[in-house]
């Protein structure tokens, strides 16, 4: 009885041009830098504009190319890489915190967010909710919501200005004792005002990282941050702290500890 033979499927030619291109993006373009326009790209390769736009797409979905309104398209800064493991044991905004307040608000806590506090959400009706968002080379790479009940913040102010309510909040959280905190990743779609602080279309994928802070033996805080999956890659290390990492403008590795 004779043998089959079965031919190797031929590759499109978009994922021929999309290895091609990446080839062009390692060794002529810095990162930020504009790429020519469709009718000049695809001369160069001697391509049809669809087979072009193909081999855009994909190289946008892995995060080589990001298209900017009223820019172009331009070469995406290395992906950060979020390492996931046991927590360093600091609160949010304190030490080397790369994260930026840009607005709190007292509002009740999403039923999802309800949940993670337990039996404390039942006592808290509102809480603070603050805003917060990580930029790397100048563009946003992940936005956070933090929650905080009243009660893990008893010595706060009646009266603040909308200015200081984030940083008088995270201040008085700091006077607890951090006793822990847990995380869990998975792969979501951003919700419109997400995708709006990190420059994406609604449904764009992202990851989304929870944190539970623990202290006088409940849950004292929680986040919610998402990060942008087309400039973040998860990543399991042996230190064990989560971390933030990428290769700042001079080329230099960069770590840093985020929630």
């Amino acid at each position: 009885m004779g043998t089959t033979q079965l031919e190797a499927p031929q590759e499109p030619k978009y994922w021929h041009l999309k290895t091609v291109l990446g080839d062009a993006l390692d060794s002529e373009f810095a990162v930020g830098e504009v790429l020519p326009n469709e009718r000049e790209l695809a001369a160069r390769f001697g391509v049809a504009r669809a087979t072009l736009r193909q081999a855009l797409e994909q190289l946008e979905l892995e995060g080589r190319l990001q298209r900017r309104r009223g820019v172009g398209t331009t070469v995406a800064p290395p992906r950060i890489g979020v390492s996931v493991g046991p927590a360093q044991g600091s609160w949010p905004g304190e030490g080397n915190d790369a994260w930026r307040a840009i607005g709190c608000a007292e509002a009740p806590a999403p039923a999802n967010v309800a949940r993670l506090f337990g039996e404390s959400a039942r006592d808290d009706r509102a809480v603070h909710t603050i805003r917060r968002v990580r930029m790397t080379h100048a563009q946003p790479v992940a936005t956070e919501l933090l929650y905080i009940p009243p009660a893990s913040v008893p010595g706060l102010p009646e009266l603040l200005s909308p200015g200081a309510h984030a940083q008088a909040v995270l201040r008085e959280l700091h006077r607890l004792e951090l006793e822990g905190e847990d995380r869990a990743v998975e792969l979501g779609s951003a919700r419109a005002e997400d995708a709006k602080q990190l420059e994406r279309l609604p449904g764009a994928p992202v990851l989304l990282v929870t944190t539970r802070y623990f202290a006088s033996g409940r849950v004292a805080a929680a986040s919610v941050a998402t990060y942008r999956a087309d400039t973040c890659r998860l990543t399991f290390g042996d230190a064990g702290a989560m971390q933030i990492t990428h290769h700042g403008p001079n080329g230099n590795s960069e770590q840093r500890h985020a929630s």
